[in-house]
């Protein structure tokens, strides 16, 4: 297989050359044009099946060439290089079947994802006549019929697994050579991409490379990979099928550690892999069902392997809380990273082999969470309205994940609560959050009860700070802050009095007025006269 690498920057063509690993993409010859011209000539004295092209070039652009490849029916897969995000050159480039439209500057690691799936694109167009003579598109429904009985399997195994009968029916359906007594192993793989990592930002290239580290490391003589199914979110169940006997488990276990380990280097993702014993297919529920149980039941560390073997499924004996006494002390002591290693030392006692059952951890979680809350109530502040965004939200709903998620939630917990606590010992501080609150809002609705919400601060205790600070109370200072505002208006513009009274807040002129000629010792019609406006 060949590739041309069309451009008219010689550098780009040179950083193409040298930084693609062409090799591994077996691709074997890689051809090189500055310009259409070039390209063109190339073409027609030479088999390319994959195009990587510049759009803006001065002799022609890479859509003219490709317009002139599809003219001439060339087979060819067409990646064109851009450094705009232009709709109008995408819109073109799709109407002329361009594999892929990729921006620059170049990012190596997803061009390079990108060219393997047109090489695989282009082996399916080389391959396609002969395909069809060797039963091709029978091997690529199979499948797609082996993905159609594994996910039907899987998903009545969240109730209760199928019994052998139905088993052999639903294999007799999609026209699957299994039987009864074949011997399958099911593997839960839970995902957890790290900020930065395609499996947040660009998921169908993430799927992509993961199966690809998968299938290369996942062969065995004794095995075959039969289907690797997305059960929900970032988890993956794949199914292998035993040629023999099983094995004691140990080169299983060594796959996966090195999986693990590849996963954390090139997919920048962490994993944990979960093991069933191997089963007969006709008894492969019980072994899927013992899987799915693990995962709702057990939070365990990641970037290690576990057995379904090693795991209680029945309730666990009883929940020992930590020593909250002494969490408390920590806390009203203000030492933050003691109390966060003293809650750490918890988890990773109870979690010795790994994992802590969930509902265990949920128990514990609660009493943090209480403990926490607590202490801030103790000194004013309204623990349910700090928390109060996307993300705690986040760290709470994940904490069960894993272990390690827990942690992370703890710590946003426990050094969110120190820092607010610091802010709020700062009286004036605080007193001046609310007074630029108060001058930039001031014909907003202003309570005591809002205010407070602004700095997470029981209302009783807002008032009694801002009191204790400034001499007036809140409500007082408001209305100053009101007075003030209305004095500024009606002096520097010609907005009616009417209008003035409403843009500080005041809906009743009457009302307003009184306050103001009580501050001012002038009506506000007055005050605006004397003003001259």
């Amino acid at each position: 297989m060949n590739a041309l690498v069309v451009d008219d920057d010689f550098y780009v063509v040179t950083a193409l050359e040298k930084k693609i690993d062409w090799e591994s993409l077996r691709i074997e010859t890689v051809y090189t044009a500055h310009n259409v011209a070039q390209a063109r000539e190339i073409l027609r004295n030479h088999p390319v099946h994959i195009l990587i092209s510049d759009i803006e070039m001065p002799q022609g652009s890479g859509l003219e060439l490709l317009a002139w490849i599809r003219e001439e029916r060339y087979d060819v897969q067409a990646i064109l290089l851009t450094n705009y995000a232009d709709f109008n050159y995408a819109q073109k480039a799709i109407e002329l079947q361009s594999f892929e439209y990729f921006l620059k500057p170049i990012e190596f690691d997803k061009l390079m994802l990108i060219i393997q799936k047109a090489v695989a694109r282009a082996n399916e167009q080389m391959n396609r006549e002969q395909a069809v003579q060797e039963g091709y598109y029978w091997k690529r429904s199979r499948a797609k019929r082996l993905e159609h009985f594994w996910r039907g399997l899987i998903g009545s195994c969240a109730s209760s697994p199928p019994k052998p009968a139905a088993v052999a029916r639903s294999a007799e359906e999609e026209q699957l050579s299994y039987r009864l007594d074949d011997q399958f192993q099911t593997l839960l793989l839970n995902v957890f991409p790290r900020d930065g990592s395609m499996g947040k930002e660009e998921k169908s290239l993430f799927d992509f490379a993961f199966l690809n580290v998968f299938g290369e490391l996942f062969r065995h003589p004794g095995f075959s990979v039969e289907t690797v199914l997305e059960h929900k979110d970032d988890n993956r169940i794949a199914v292998l099928r035993w040629n023999g006997p099983p094995d004691d488990g140990r080169p299983l276990t060594a796959l996966c550690a090195s999986f693990i380990e590849k996963a954390n280097r090139f997919l920048k993702c962490d994993v944990i892999c979960n093991i069933a014993p191997p089963e007969r297919l006709e008894s492969i529920g019980r072994g899927v069902k013992r899987l799915l149980d693990l995962d709702e039941d057990w939070v365990r560390c990641r970037n290690r392997t576990f057995r379904t073997e090693q795991f209680r499924l029945e309730a666990p004996a009883g929940y020992a809380p930590p020593d909250l006494s002494r969490l408390e002390e920590l806390l009203n002591g203000n030492r933050p990273a003691a109390f966060l290693e003293e809650t750490i030392r918890f988890l990773r006692d109870r979690s010795g082999d790994g994992a802590l059952n969930k509902t265990v951890l949920g128990l514990f979680r609660l009493d943090i969470v209480q403990l926490v809350y607590s202490f801030l109530k103790s000194k004013g502040i309204q623990a349910h309205r700090l928390y109060t965004g996307r993300t705690n939200d986040t760290l709470l709903a994940r904490s069960l994940d894993s272990v390690e998620d827990m942690e992370q939630y703890l710590s946003c917990l426990a050094n969110t609560a120190m820092e607010y606590q610091v802010f709020a010992e700062r009286p004036q501080s605080v007193v001046e959050q609310i007074k630029r609150h108060i001058h930039a809002h001031c014909g907003d609705p202003l309570t005591r009860n809002s205010l407070a919400e602004i700095v997470y601060l029981h209302p009783d205790y807002l008032a009694r700070l801002f009191k204790k600070e400034t001499g007036v109370s809140i409500g007082n200072y408001v209305i100053q802050a009101r007075i003030e505002a209305a004095k500024r208006l009606l002096a520097t513009t010609r907005l009616s009095v009417y209008a003035v009274a409403s843009k500080v807040g005041y809906a009743n002129y009457s009302y307003f007025s009184k306050l103001f000629k009580h501050d001012v010792g002038l009506s506000p019609n007055e005050y605006k006269r004397q003003a001259g406006t």
